[in-house]
Formats: structure tokens, sequence, C-alpha cells
């Protein structure tokens, strides 16, 4: 069973940036896709960014557009996602995703999750 950590969460002003980081605990067999889901108290979880890890092609969602952005790590099978201007708006638990097979913005894509890291944006 593949794990997948993830860091950086944490409070910050809005206005403000934070960088958050996956990991995945295999290093060998290439993920097909990875992605950042989100989910606010009261809310479904809800895709913000995915990537195909062997091309870099991205999907973004609208909201989150120009102020967060997707990358992938040094290592195999880890991820890093940028968010600047933070809105309050954002304050979710982060969850990344991963599959061997697939990329897409539905969590139907993905085999595996990590535990979530929180961020909370003040205003």
């Amino acid at each position: 069973q593949v794990q997948l950590v993830e860091s950086g969460g944490g409070l910050v002003q809005a206005g403000g940036s934070r960088r958050l980081s996956c990991v995945a605990s295999d290093r060998t067999r290439s993920m097909y896709g990875m992605a950042w889901f989100r989910q606010a108290p009261g809310t479904e979880r809800e895709f913000i960014v995915g990537i195909s890890w062997n091309d870099g092609i991205t999907e973004y969602l609208d909201s989150v557009k120009g102020r967060f952005t997707i990358s992938r790590g040094n290592a195999k099978n880890t991820i890093d996602l940028q968010m600047n201007n933070l809105k309050p708006e954002d304050t979710a638990v982060y969850f990344c995703a991963a599959s061997y097979s697939g990329f897409g913005t539905s969590s139907a894509w993905y085999d595996f999750w990590g535990q979530g890291t929180q961020v909370t944006v003040s205003s």
C-alpha cells in the first residue's frame, strides 16, 4: 500500500503564501497522476489541481488559477503546491492524491490519499 505524506500546512494571513509538499512512499514505479484536493468544514472534497507525472500536463480549479502552482519535485512521485495570495475561503484541509493509472478532476481517478494537512487563512 502506497503512503502519501503531506507537509507544509499552517496558519497564514490573507494575502500570504504557503507551500505544501507531498511525498509518496513508492519511489520506483512512477505515478501516472498526482493531485491536490481540499475540503472545508461542511463541504465536499474538491479538486484543486492535478499533474500528469510523465508529461507535466496540469489542470487547475478556476478559482485558484494564477494563485496556485503545482510542480513535480526532484524525487520521483513528489509534488509541491505553491499557494500565493491566499484568501480566507482557501481555508481547508488539503489532501494529496495519487494514481498509477489515471489523471483527472474526479476523486475516483485516485487510488491513494494522504491524511491531509490543515491550511487556515485569517482575514
